[in-house]
């Protein structure tokens, strides 16, 4: 195992691994591709479930509305009917709903259930929302023990590759391959934790602990953001995940042991931290 190498060092070696599966690109149409078995679901059920039920419903009704303008006009149809019940009629456009709505249920709350049944987990990770960073604790009966403060980077500091308004200066690691049991609260205001690419998108809130879980299934650097408006940074407070094989994970955890061990003092400030926070630079 590897333990020469410092934090810093580890990650600015891997921070361009697969970044175009990590975050939306000019043009982009559509989701970003997909990195877990849940957010794979969640495509198949928009892309395959979704989007036909809604295509098709917006084509009948264009038809239906083209055909009532052709036929019931005023100069095609000079003498109107005066037929006002067709209970035929109405048992099929209550009917049809109905049926419609059966059809997206089933898929949508197997779904649900995926998302909410979390499976036993290898690495249960900790997220804080605050205004306006991230605090990220890795227990300490799984190698951890330390905790750090994720905040976005300054513009003025961005290196060549880096991007605005989604970098940070120290970024989750997790292992490839294996089930992450997220656990997601705040200590100020409601925030939301929002990580496309892996399907995940869980409110955190004051006094309450939810729970979701990933299992990434590729090598890379994965980027989200806070999705509720939670104060005036609202939009500098990004989240970025970085994937790694189990050895070069092993490795970093061995450092960032050391590296952001917790005193008591309070939370360690770490790169950048003479920028602060979003708000204070």
């Amino acid at each position: 195992m590897r333990t020469g190498l410092s934090v810093s060092a580890f990650l600015a070696s891997a921070i361009s691994a697969a970044r175009a599966d990590g975050f939306p690109t000019p043009g982009q149409i559509g989701f970003g591709e997909a990195v877990t078995p849940i957010a794979h679901e969640m495509h198949f059920f928009h892309n395959w479930i979704l989007l036909p039920i809604i295509v098709g419903i917006v084509i009948f009704v264009f038809g239906l509305l083209t055909y009532v303008v052709l036929r019931f006009n005023e100069k095609a149809n000079p003498v109107p009917a005066q037929t006002t019940h067709n209970s035929t009629l109405e048992v099929i456009w209550t009917v049809a709903p109905v049926m419609i709505l059966v059809i997206i249920a089933i898929p949508s709350f197997r779904l649900l259930t995926h998302q909410v049944v979390v499976p036993e987990a290898d690495i249960t990770l900790k997220a804080t929302g605050k205004q306006w960073y991230w605090t990220y604790n890795y227990p300490k009966d799984q190698g951890g023990g330390f905790e750090f403060d994720s905040y976005l980077v300054p513009e003025a500091s961005l290196k060549p590759g880096d991007m605005r308004l989604l970098t940070v200066d120290n970024m989750a690691v997790v292992p490839v391959g294996k089930t992450v049991r997220l656990l997601v609260t705040a200590a100020d205001v409601i925030h939301s934790f929002t990580i496309p690419s892996f399907g995940v998108r869980i409110d955190a809130v004051p006094g309450r602990m939810n729970e979701s879980w990933f299992k990434a299934e590729r090598e890379g650097t994965y980027y989200g953001q806070c999705s509720k408006i939670c104060g005036k940074d609202h939009a500098y407070m990004p989240i970025v995940f970085h994937v790694v094989s189990q050895e070069d994970y092993d490795a970093w955890l061995l450092e960032a042991s050391k590296k952001f061990a917790s005193n008591d003092a309070g939370p360690l400030r770490l790169a950048y931290s003479a920028a602060g926070p979003a708000g204070q630079r």
